[in-house]
């Protein structure tokens, strides 16, 4: 529990940039969170890492600095900022206790998601087979985001007013959104033969399935904000038809109906 709560409390210090704008609890914060949370481990297990473990913490680092790094960039040298306006939350009219909600339940989420590698140091388990594997699904997981996410500002400087359906896009709508989950379902399935209790599962369980959620809200955002700015198009409507949003050559094309996918 006291190294549950140490984590927490790293977690709460990363993701704590979200008072000065809301966003940022769930964007900037949350890679900030996960690669502290990375470095935490590092300090806190130093005679139970191993190579595998190792590699895992720095797999979290590498992801974290890697999107915090992407979302400042992209805030700053765009123009998303000018395109989401009005479109995302800021903190006008946003009360303390909302803030105050959102920062601890947001920062509770990101534990929960590396709990697999806290449990899997904490239980003194090592490098196995499934550490090996979770990792290597992690990894392109990682790769998977990294490409879609470059991608996308490459078409978008290119022709800002159009979407984008090149490069990874042509399989799925929300290939960045298919890489966030690649990841953590490595995370999760190299847990899997670690955890020595029924509290262990669950937090494993609620970290894996609540990022999944967050996804799927996501790109259910994704599809409200597109079918406004490009709805009238014809060749937007095709693509959309036609092109799995969330995970390539499954034929879900559309949540948007799906008013649960709330986050």
């Amino acid at each position: 529990m006291k190294i549950f709560l140490i984590l927490l409390a790293l977690a709460l210090i990363a993701s704590s940039c979200g008072f000065h704008q809301y966003v940022w609890f769930i964007s900037i914060g949350y890679g900030a969170a996960v690669a502290l949370i990375g470095i935490g481990l590092f300090c806190l297990f130093p005679h139970a890492l191993t190579v595998g473990t190792i590699l895992q913490c720095a797999l979290f680092i590498v992801y974290g600095c890697r999107l915090s790094g992407y979302l400042i960039y992209r805030d700053r040298k765009t123009a998303y900022t000018r395109r989401m306006k009005g479109e995302v939350k800021t903190n006008d009219g946003i009360p303390m206790g909302g803030k105050i909600g959102i920062w601890i339940s947001a920062a509770l989420l990101y534990t929960l998601q590396t709990s697999p590698v806290t449990f899997r140091l904490m239980n003194q388990k090592g490098s196995d087979v499934l550490c090996l594997v979770g990792l290597l699904i992690s990894a392109c997981g990682l790769i998977l985001e990294t490409t879609a996410d470059l991608q996308k500002n490459k078409a978008k400087k290119k022709n800002p007013r159009r979407f984008v359906d090149t490069g990874l896009f042509r399989l799925v709508r929300c290939p960045n959104y298919f890489g966030e989950m690649i990841f953590w379902t490595g995370v999760f399935i190299s847990g899997l033969n670690v955890y020595h209790s029924v509290i262990e599962w669950i937090c494993a369980i609620l970290g894996y399935g609540g990022i999944i959620y967050v996804m799927f809200g996501g790109a259910r955002r994704l599809e409200i904000r597109q079918d406004k700015n490009y709805g009238n198009d014809p060749e937007y409507q095709k693509y959309k038809a036609t092109t799995p949003i969330m995970i390539p050559f499954i034929p879900l094309y559309s949540v948007k109906k799906h008013k649960w996918l709330v986050a």
